[in-house]
């Protein structure tokens, strides 16, 4: 607010002040400036000294004097530049004191100091509130927080020793109890019945995650626990251990075969799907069992052991379950050094890809050739894929190696085009979890931008397991894939759970018979109806059909025979390297008796 008799002044102050972003509140005397303090609250005051009827000095004290106004910061403004004026200001509580004619540099800066001054002393008026208040609740307040501090303290408790998702007993809950059971029964007699711990782990959980989302993953699991606890008896336990694994304890039970009726029956359970927002999830489970041993000393081992177990049972295959022995902790030292190895393999480059050709069956043209991966390991020498892929399936390495493949076999692709081979096919497998990885996509775009070969000229071998996991997800990305002009292919079709006509969803190219089929089509009438319905309705639905592992002259004969177009196999050639696969691509027509073993 600025106050002065004289209009012209106000004018000059709100020139000076244009730049600084202030608002000016205009007050031609004294007592208009009282009556308009009771209006609004301003931040400073710019009072002239010399006005008619209240000067500035009476103003200065009645403001001052004033509870309610005493804060506000005020500069008188005066011609009269004595000591006198100056006591008169100070005196009657003037906050600072400037002479006209006015400097704007001046001016500006007391402004600004006043203005920092007046904020810092309610800061401190606020603080000194503040602390008042704290005086008096600091009782209150102590009460209040050891009440927090108890809550909180059976809050973290609830926290450790049981989850928050499933509500289930933690691991930590788990090792408690496994504690006080094992240190009791050191103490007590022997007794006939025993306890075990059952290691639960949901085959494929990660594919539910990628293709449905980690919120319908995490409702899974409460529906998964929820079922789980239906057979549990009063002195059983079921612990979640976190990500798709469970893990139960049994207590007094009479033998071995009873543990074992009760991991069956937790297997069947899966048998039903789960519904979740009204879709239904089927998944299955393997269980590893560790038995009561008086030898073991700690809860880490049972628990080690039955985790050791339940991999064993996941190399069976889905929904099994396995005892411990000591020969699996063997195993399970040798699959820790396999997976040192893998790493290191794939550090060091040792992984090579072998191709396979794929000729016409009619002509033994090559048209292409499958991409298949190899492990230069630096002892054991050339190493199969049996020997790993479920492995790194397991161990999500599949991802980096399978990229590597992708890679490299698009790189031979590309060479072959440069020297003449233009018009050839390369199949490349997709296990189950690269098919559901979410940057798959991705990682084929970058592919074929690096390697700059034609989209159709790449060809994606997909199991029926992969894209029945989650057919609407399935169908997006084949697809996607088609959009691509990526050709996609079904292998070993046949050994799997879906239908030719199921699969009329999806915009698949060709059809690989598995080689079990192929295997006895000469002594097995019923496996040639099989070859016969496949390659009719595959036709029928614009399919190539390819036969895989052909090994005789017979066999080659029949797959012609019934129509097939394509085939592979050793009958033609092994898996070659990149430079037998350059030689045999300028013979180019294959002759059986020749083929490269």
């Amino acid at each position: 607010m600025v106050v002065d008799d004289e209009p012209n002044n106000f004018d000059v102050i709100e020139t000076l002040l244009y730049t600084e972003g202030y608002v000016l509140n205009y007050a031609s005397n004294g007592q208009k400036a009282l009556e308009r303090l009771d209006k609004f609250k301003p931040d400073l005051i710019l009072l002239d000294v010399m006005m008619p009827e209240l000067n500035g000095f009476e103003v200065c004290q009645r403001i001052k004097t004033n509870p309610t106004w005493q804060h506000i910061p005020i500069i008188m403004i005066t011609a009269l530049d004595s000591k006198e004026t100056l006591a008169n200001s100070l005196e009657v509580g003037a906050d600072d004191f400037i002479c006209k004619p006015v400097s704007g540099i001046e001016l500006k800066a007391r402004i600004r100091s006043l203005l920092r001054i007046s904020q810092q002393h309610q800061s401190i008026q606020k603080l000194c509130e503040q602390l008042q208040c704290v005086n008096q609740q600091l009782t209150e307040l102590n009460i209040v927080l050891e009440k927090q501090v108890k809550e909180r303290t059976a809050q973290l408790e609830k926290i450790i020793l049981y989850d928050e998702l499933t509500q289930l007993p933690s691991r930590i809950f788990l090792f408690e109890k496994l504690e006080e059971i094992v240190r009791h029964r050191k103490k007590q007699p022997p007794t006939q019945n025993i306890f075990a711990l059952l290691y639960l782990d949901c085959d494929r959980f990660k594919l539910v995650n990628s293709a449905l989302g980690y919120q319908m993953g995490d409702q899974l699991l409460v529906a998964i626990a929820q079922r789980l606890q239906q057979y549990l008896s009063p002195q059983d336990l079921l612990a979640y251990l976190g990500g798709d694994e469970f893990c139960f304890f049994l207590d007094q039970r009479q033998n071995k075969s009873e543990i074992e009726q009760f991991a069956q029956t937790i297997l069947e359970s899966f048998n039903l799907p789960f519904i979740i927002k009204n879709q239904e999830i089927f998944t299955t489970a393997c269980i590893g069992i560790a038995l009561e041993d008086c030898t073991y000393q700690t809860p880490q081992q049972y628990l080690q052991n039955a985790d050791i177990a339940m991999y064993k049972a996941k190399l069976k295959g889905k929904g099994c379950y396995q005892f411990f022995d000591m020969p699996m902790y063997t195993s399970s030292i040798q699959n820790l050094q396999l997976n040192n190895d893998l790493r290191k393999g794939l550090e060091k480059e040792e992984f090579l890809v072998y191709y396979q050709p794929i000729v016409k069956l009619t002509t033994l043209e090559i048209i292409g050739f499958e991409a298949l991966i190899r492990w230069q390991h630096p002892e054991r020498g050339l190493v199969s894929p049996s020997e790993f892929i479920t492995f790194i399936e397991e161990t999500g390495l599949i991802i980096p190696i399978g990229l590597l493949v992708l890679k490299q076999a698009c790189q031979q692709l590309r060479l072959w085009e440069q020297n003449g081979y233009s018009d050839l096919i390369m199949s490349v497998n997709l296990s189950v979890y690269q098919f559901a990885h979410p940057t798959l996509l991705e990682d084929i775009d970058r592919v074929l931008q690096e390697t700059e070969i034609s989209p159709a000229c790449l060809k994606l071998e997909i199991t029926e397991s992969a894209i029945m996991e989650n057919t609407n997800t399935a169908i997006l990305l084949t697809q996607e894939l088609q959009a691509r002009q990526i050709q996609i292919s079904i292998d070993d079709f046949g050994t799997g759970y879906s239908s030719l006509g199921y699969l009329s969803q999806f915009p698949v190219d060709s059809i690989k018979i598995d080689r079990s089929f192929v295997k006895n089509i000469s002594d097995n009438q019923q496996n040639v109806e099989i070859i016969k319905a496949i390659t009719s309705i595959g036709h029928t639905l614009s399919m190539t059909i390819i036969a895989e592992g052909i090994e005789t002259e017979q066999q080659l004969a029949y797959l012609r025979e019934l129509g097939c177009e394509l085939g592979q196999g050793y009958l033609f050639a092994k898996p070659l390297n990149s430079e037998q696969a350059t030689a045999i691509l300028k013979r180019r027509f294959l002759k059986v008796n020749q083929a490269i073993k």
